[in-house]
C-alpha cells in the first residue's frame, strides 16, 4: 500500500528524473543563459535593463503554466528552465554592471540566500530531493533553489573567470574537475545523493558559461568565432530536439530509479548533516583561499604606487577611436570587429585595472557597455554610435590622464616587501647548503634594496618599517660573521622573514 502511494506521489512528481539527459540538457539551458542574454542584449540592442524586463516577463509566464501543471511536461520544464537559467544570468548583470555591486558581494549574497532557501525547505518538508516535488510548496522552494543557484553560478563563474583572471577555459576545466571529485565521491564514498545533486547542480552554471563564451567569442580571442547568434540556435535547436526525445520516450519519468534514490536517501540522514558541513568547510578553504591568492598575486603584478588608471587605458582609447572612424564610414562589420576586440581587452585587463581604481573602472564598464551595444546592434544607428563612442572615449581619456599620488592611499607596507622576502628566501637557500658566499652577497642585496627604499616605506609605516629594519641588521651581521654559523643565520633569517611576511599581507 505504502509503496503504491510513493509511486503515485512520484508520477506527479513535477520535476524530471535525474538522467544522463538531465545533465546534458542543464548544461545546454545554462550556456543558452549567457549566450542569449548577450545576444539580445547586445546585438539586438535592446540594453541590459530591458533585456531583464522581458526575460523576467517571459520567465514568470513560463512558470505559472508548470505550477498549473498537475505533473513533470517535459516541454513546459525545460522552457522555464531555459528562461530562469537567462534571468538569473541577468540578474547577477544587472548587480554588476548597472548597480556597480561588487561579484564577491554578490557571491556572498546569493550563497546566503541559497542557504537559507535550503533551510527552510528542509524545516518546512523534511527532505531537499527533487524527487519528491509533489506539492506547491515544494514546488516553490524549488524555483526559488533554482534562481538562487544560475544567480550564484553567475557571479562565482564571473568573479574567478573575469575578475580573478583565469579565463573561461581554465575556469570551465576546473569546474568540470570539481564535478568529477562530487560524482567520485558520490560512487565511491557514500556522499548523499542530494547533496552531489545540488553541488553539481550549483557547478553546471559556470560550466554552461564557459562553454559559452568559449564557442562564441572571436577567434582572435580564443574562442570558436560563432558568435552568440549562432551558438544561442545551435544550442536552442539541440535543447528542443531533447525536448521532443523525452516528451515521447518518457525517460525520464521512471518511478522506480526515483523510489530508490529517496529511499537511499532516508537511509543516510543521519550523515547527510556531517556531510554538509564537511562539504561547505571544503568550498569555503578552498574558495576564500584561491580567492586570496590570486588576488594577492594579481596586485603584486600591478604597480606598488599606481592608484588611479592613469597611463593604462591607451590601448582601449586607440581601439574606440578605429571603431568611431569605422562607424563614420558607415563600416558596421569593421565596428563589430572593434566591438569584440574591445570587449575582450577589457575583458582581460578587469582583474588588474579593477584593483587600482574599481570606480573609476565601473564607470567606464558601463560606457563600453553602452558602445558594445550600440556597435552590434541588429540595426546599427549611425548617431547612436557616434554618442556611445564619444562618450566613453571621454571618459577613458579623462581617467587617462589622471594624476596620480603615489603612495596616497598606501597607509600599511602590504604588498610593498615582495622583493625582500625573495632576497631573504634566497639567502636562506644559501645556508642550508652552507653557501656562505652566495649568502654574503644576498647580504649586500638585501642591504642595498632595504636602504634604497626606506624612504618611501619609512614614510608609509615608520614603525613597522623600524622593526623589520632591526631583524634585517641581525641578518646581515649573522651572514657576515667571520665565522658564522648556519643555526644562528637560519635564527635570524627564519625571524626577519617572519616579521616581512606579517607586514606583507
Amino acid at each position: 500500500m505504502q509503496e503504491n502511494q510513493n509511486r503515485m506521489k512520484l508520477l506527479f512528481n513535477k520535476v524530471p528524473q535525474v538522467t544522463i539527459f538531465f545533465w546534458i540538457i542543464k548544461v545546454l539551458c545554462t550556456t543558452v543563459g549567457e549566450t542569449f542574454a548577450d545576444f539580445i542584449n547586445f546585438n539586438i540592442g535592446l540594453g541590459l535593463t530591458l533585456t531583464t524586463i522581458i526575460m523576467g516577463v517571459a520567465f514568470f509566464i513560463a512558470l505559472f503554466f508548470q505550477f498549473k501543471a498537475n505533473k513533470y511536461v517535459p516541454s513546459i520544464y525545460w522552457v522555464t528552465v531555459v528562461l530562469i537559467s537567462v534571468f538569473g544570468t541577468l540578474v547577477t548583470d544587472n548587480l554588476t554592471d548597472n548597480i556597480g555591486v561588487p561579484l564577491e558581494v554578490s557571491t556572498a549574497v546569493f550563497s546566503v540566500l541559497l542557504g537559507l532557501t535550503f533551510l527552510f525547505w528542509y524545516l518546512s518538508e523534511k527532505t531537499l530531493s527533487i524527487h519528491s516535488i509533489f506539492t506547491k510548496k515544494r514546488e516553490v522552494f524549488y524555483w526559488f533553489t533554482i534562481l538562487f543557484t544560475f544567480a550564484l553560478g553567475t557571479a562565482v563563474g564571473d568573479l574567478f573567470s573575469e575578475q580573478l583572471g583565469f579565463g573561461y577555459l581554465y575556469t570551465g576545466i576546473g569546474v568540470i574537475i570539481i564535478i568529477a571529485l562530487v560524482f567520485l565521491a558520490y560512487k565511491f564514498l557514500k556522499l548523499d545523493g542530494v547533496l552531489a545533486f545540488w553541488i553539481a547542480y550549483i557547478l553546471t552554471r559556470p560550466l554552461g558559461a564557459s562553454l559559452g563564451d568559449y564557442l562564441s567569442q572571436p577567434k582572435v580571442n580564443g574562442g570558436l568565432g560563432l558568435g552568440t547568434t549562432v551558438t544561442s540556435v545551435i544550442f536552442l535547436i539541440a535543447i528542443l530536439a531533447i525536448i521532443i526525445f523525452l516528451a515521447v520516450s518518457k525517460i525520464d519519468t521512471n518511478a522506480k530509479s526515483d523510489i530508490a534514490e529517496t529511499n537511499q536517501s532516508n537511509a543516510n540522514k543521519k550523515h547527510v548533516l556531517t556531510q554538509t558541513i564537511v562539504v561547505l568547510v571544503i568550498f569555503l578553504v578552498v574558495g576564500i583561499g584561491g580567492y586570496n591568492w590570486r588576488s594577492n598575486y594579481i596586485a603584486s603584478q600591478g604597480a606598488a604606487e599606481q592608484t588611479t588608471l592613469a597611463g593604462q587605458l591607451n590601448d582601449f582609447v586607440k581601439i574606440e577611436n578605429d571603431m568611431l572612424n569605422a562607424v563614420n564610414k558607415n563600416d558596421f562589420a569593421s565596428a563589430k570587429k572593434g566591438a569584440d576586440n574591445l570587449e575582450h581587452q577589457w575583458d582581460t585587463q578587469e582583474p588588474k585595472l579593477r584593483k587600482i581604481d574599481s570606480t573609476t573602472w565601473t564607470k567606464i564598464d558601463g560606457t563600453i557597455d553602452s558602445v558594445l551595444a550600440a556597435a552590434r546592434s541588429s540595426k546599427p544607428d549611425v548617431n547612436q554610435s557616434k554618442t556611445a563612442l564619444t562618450n566613453s572615449l571621454s571618459v577613458l581619456k579623462g581617467a587617462n590622464k589622471s594624476t596620480s599620488k603615489s603612495g596616497a592611499s598606501q597607509t600599511t607596507l602590504s604588498g610593498q616587501l615582495n622583493d625582500f622576502a625573495k632576497i631573504e628566501n634566497d639567502i636562506l637557500k644559501a645556508v642550508n647548503k652552507s653557501d656562505f658566499a652566495s649568502a654574503k652577497k644576498g647580504a649586500d642585496e638585501l642591504e642595498h634594496q632595504w636602504d634604497t627604499q626606506e624612504p618611501k616605506l619609512r614614510k608609509i609605516d615608520g614603525t613597522t618599517w623600524t622593526k623589520i629594519d632591526g631583524t634585517i641588521d641581525v641578518v646581515l651581521a649573522a651572514v657576515r660573521s667571520s665565522n658564522p654559523d648556519v643555526n644562528h643565520c637560519k635564527s635570524a633569517l627564519n625571524n626577519s622573514l617572519s616579521t616581512i611576511n606579517a607586514a606583507n599581507k
